[in-house]
């Protein structure tokens, strides 16, 4: 520990990662980073906004780019061809090789308020992880009934009732996430749900904080109905394979 002015010790501060995955995201890439950035200030010197764009087809990727040399502690990472999923794996991953204490996940379509970021971070001390609950979302029905029956599923194969499973507004200590994230493929679709229906099961000291989720403050949304269908029958194959690997 280094010595402060003084002769004190100096004190220790979190050091966070908020990480993102980005697809076509041109028309709230650039509010998204001015309004998530200050979130950093008081935190480590070494904590950094990270966003991992998929192979965007718009300009993203290019406007990412400009935005670091205004924000130095912004860090982008292309990953093209990867879907929302193995990007959030990806970040997880990364935030975790870089031996950061905390990781905050959202997302990058502005659905999600920063303001309400503070109030998770001083839950951080009492609990291991703290999930966001979208208890009234703004997004519209069709995405709630899809959230309602990942949770069924959650419900079914692994015993796990949480009030939401796939929330990308997340708070978790990097050692918890290490603990489970390696139970999964790089590759699988929905880490998040499955993190959820971890840390219930193995009663992992978690709470959940109602927040906010607005519609989509621009562009088009890449989860359509058919790609919907598809994630829900892989998400079937996948929770029955984890499920035998829970009784093993």
């Amino acid at each position: 520990m280094l010595l402060g002015q003084y002769g004190m010790r100096a004190i220790r501060m979190d050091k966070l990662y908020i990480v993102m995955p980005a697809y076509n995201e041109e028309d709230n890439i650039n509010n998204v980073v001015s309004q998530w950035y200050p979130v950093l200030e008081g935190k480590d010197e070494e904590s950094r906004l990270i966003i991992a764009d998929g192979g965007s087809k718009d300009n993203t990727l290019r406007i990412l780019y400009d935005l670091c040399e205004q924000y130095p502690k912004l860090v982008v990472e292309s990953k093209p061809g990867t879907d929302h999923g193995t990007k959030v794996w990806y970040l997880y991953d990364y935030a975790i090789k870089q031996g950061v204490d905390y990781v905050f996940q959202t997302d990058s379509d502005g659905q999600t308020n920063p303001a309400e970021f503070e109030k998770f971070w001083k839950l951080r001390n009492k609990y291991d992880a703290v999930l966001g609950n979208r208890s009234d979302r703004e997004d519209g029905s069709d995405r709630v009934f899809v959230e309602n029956v990942l949770r069924f599923f959650l419900r079914v194969f692994f015993g796990a009732n949480v009030p939401d499973a796939n929330a990308p507004f997340r708070l978790m200590k990097t050692d918890l996430v290490k603990k489970y994230l390696y139970k999964l493929p790089s590759d699988f679709n929905l880490p998040n749900a499955m993190l959820c229906a971890y840390f219930a099961h193995f009663k992992e000291n978690v709470t959940y904080v109602h927040v906010t989720f607005r519609p989509r403050q621009g562009g088009e949304n890449f989860m359509n109905p058919k790609r919907i269908l598809e994630i829900g029958w892989q998400s079937i194959s996948n929770f029955s394979k984890l499920r035998k690997e829970l009784k093993r």
